[in-house]
């Protein structure tokens, strides 16, 4: 609801509304796109086209689908187009963003979640390309299914088996490590 409002705020002519859009999900785009096209520059560049996109087009978006869902939409899009140009291939690999804490934790804690997130991303890395982005999407970012199906152009049925798929893998490759470690 909260996007909605600041769209139909930005279509009456608020630009701050249009900047609240930006900063809210520039990141989340950034690494979006970067899990299609391996290069940091090119998803930061990519990202700001999906709002430039989004500016001048201003009367495509349908709000019957959430913002968020059409912001990754249009990123795929933008990705997608970029490999064609590129003829590149395409790896998945994963880079740890790093979150501020906001509180205070002691460092034995800090330590264990860093440990943990290092196991799910190295695990993610292990996942076939398709397989990381169902998570990336589910997971991290929160995603419906539904949501998804519409993201990557497929079918309810193969995301939801895709997701299925991924996440039985991801305990595989988990329970794998922990073995190699006891």
């Amino acid at each position: 609801k909260e996007d909605k409002m600041l769209y139909e705020e930005f279509l009456n002519g608020n630009d701050d509304a249009f900047n609240i859009i930006i900063n809210k999900y520039t990141e989340k785009l950034i690494y979006f796109i970067y899990t299609y096209v391996k290069n940091m520059e090119v998803a930061k560049d990519l990202s700001q086209d999906v709002f430039v996109y989004l500016w001048l087009h201003k009367d495509c978006y349908n709000s019957k689908y959430s913002l968020k869902t059409y912001l990754y939409i249009i990123a795929k899009s933008r990705a997608l187009n970029y490999l064609k140009r590129e003829k590149r291939i395409i790896f998945i690999g994963r880079e740890q963003l790093l979150e501020q804490e906001n509180e205070l934790i002691d460092v034995e804690e800090i330590v264990f979640k860093n440990l943990q997130k290092n196991d799910v991303i190295n695990a993610m890395k292990k996942l076939n390309s398709e397989q990381a982005k169902v998570l990336y999407l589910a997971n991290i970012e929160g995603f419906k299914y539904e949501e998804i199906s519409k993201i990557l152009g497929k079918k309810l049925g193969q995301v939801k088996s895709l997701i299925h798929r991924a996440r039985k893998n991801m305990k595989k490759i988990l329970d794998e490590e922990v073995m190699k470690n006891v």
